[in-house]
């Protein structure tokens, strides 16, 4: 694609890898059929290649308009176009670029503002823990749809003291241990059941993805920044071997951490020796599956359906892996349609877009039932509160699975 870029995006810090990203695609559309926004909508602005286009028009000089600023939220930032570009493209980096430029520019309405302000506000709030208890205390009061969005609670169970030579750091983050702190306890006695203790470190806060994503990336960087100073001494010191992530979408985005701080510095290169011990539980457990499995007391699910999110397949390259994984521990999985395709979660993105969301949940559901699961199993919460929100059929982290397999 040629580009023509205006003098001050030349200039700008981000100039040439914007020319750079541009240079790559070469308007084929194959990412248009795997692009879960395009499916439900049909609109060309609303495929990578549009939004290309548009971005390509700001850095070229010509003003975003709220229309603009409103295909770009559309974007479930679902990364599947790059699974699928076979020249590469790193639209998840363009499309990043091209909303702080839309965010600088065009100013959101009154209601839009709030929304997103209370979201941010909200999910990295200590006061959020006691919300969601309440709200579990009030759901016979709420509006069904308010109520679908409040999982059960479900008991954590005990945590055992670590003991073994192996460690790892489980950060808790900002949502997860209080919609399901289940995961995180199943995590750590999973990983113990494996040989392998758990660190634990009260500085840690969110990864930065719910601020960053809400149009509030200075407080992300805030919270990036704070991450690696609590995480990378650890590592750095032997103390841990590993910081271990449990939800897909937080260990996507904190491997994204050296692009996000490219202009820090002081902390550029510090994010860049981070990443490199940052996992997903399933790259730890992979190569201990024959030591847990002979330690099960009871079977997996003989027929689970495994949704792969969007950040472990197509962020990170992972869906092969946990795969494997979940197969050697003794799952019946059972294969399904599309299971490429964003089941539309996509952190807030259900909350702030929920016609296009429940138009990809309904899809990835209609998908998954015609295999007839006992259990649905996931890597990310985030996606395990959505689905939930239009099936009977359970919806698990498979290491919570796992867990009970461990247990008697």
């Amino acid at each position: 694609m040629q580009t023509n870029l205006a003098d001050w995006a030349k200039n700008s810090s981000y100039g040439e890898e914007v020319d750079a990203i541009l240079r790559k695609c070469v308007h084929c559309g194959f990412c248009s059929a795997t692009c879960p926004s395009y499916q439900i909508l049909g609109d060309e602005r609303d495929s990578p290649r549009g939004r290309i286009y548009l971005i390509k028009e700001i850095v070229e000089g010509k003003e975003p308009t709220s229309i603009t600023q409103k295909h770009l939220d559309q974007c479930l930032t679902c990364h599947n176009c790059e699974t699928t570009c076979p020249s590469g493209v790193q639209y998840g980096h363009l499309v990043d670029i091209g909303r702080e430029l839309v965010a600088e520019r065009v100013t959101r309405t009154p209601t839009d503002r709030f929304r997103r302000s209370l979201l941010a506000a909200g999910l990295n709030s200590p006061a959020f823990a006691p919300a969601v208890k309440l709200g579990r205390m009030m759901r016979s009061f709420m509006p069904a749809t308010l109520a679908a969005k409040l999982p059960q609670a479900r008991p954590a169970g005990k945590r055992p003291a670590g003991s073994h030579a192996r460690k790892v750091l489980v950060p808790r983050g900002c949502v997860q241990p209080a919609l399901m702190p289940s995961i995180d306890a199943a995590t750590v006695r999973v990983l113990d059941a494996a040989g392998i203790s758990s660190v634990d470190v009260s500085r840690n806060t969110c990864c930065g993805a719910v601020n960053f994503h809400l149009d509030k990336v200075n407080n992300s960087i805030v919270q990036m920044k704070s991450n690696i100073d609590a995480w990378l001494p650890l590592l750095e010191s032997g103390e841990v071997e590993a910081v271990i992530m449990n939800a897909s979408g937080c260990g996507a985005f904190v491997k994204e951490y050296p692009f996000y701080l490219r202009n820090e510095p002081a902390y550029a290169q510090k994010a860049r020796d981070l990443i490199q011990h940052v996992k997903d539980i399933a790259e730890v457990i992979a190569p201990e599956a024959d030591k847990l499995k002979a330690k099960f007391k009871k079977p997996l699910p003989p027929a689970a359906a495994f949704h792969p999110p969007c950040t472990l397949q197509h962020w990170q390259g992972l869906r092969p892996l946990t795969e494997t994984l979940l197969a050697d521990l003794g799952f019946g999985l059972k294969a399904f349609d599309e299971a490429n395709l964003c089941c539309g979660s996509a952190g807030t993105y259900s909350v702030l877009q929920p016609e296009i969301a429940t138009g990809l949940r309904d899809r990835k559901l209609d998908a998954i039932g015609q295999t007839s699961p006992d259990v649905i199993i996931t890597s990310n919460m985030g996606c395990m509160s959505h689905l939930q929100t239009g099936t009977q059929t359970p919806v698990r982290h498979w290491v919570e699975v796992v867990d009970e397999a461990l247990s008697d």
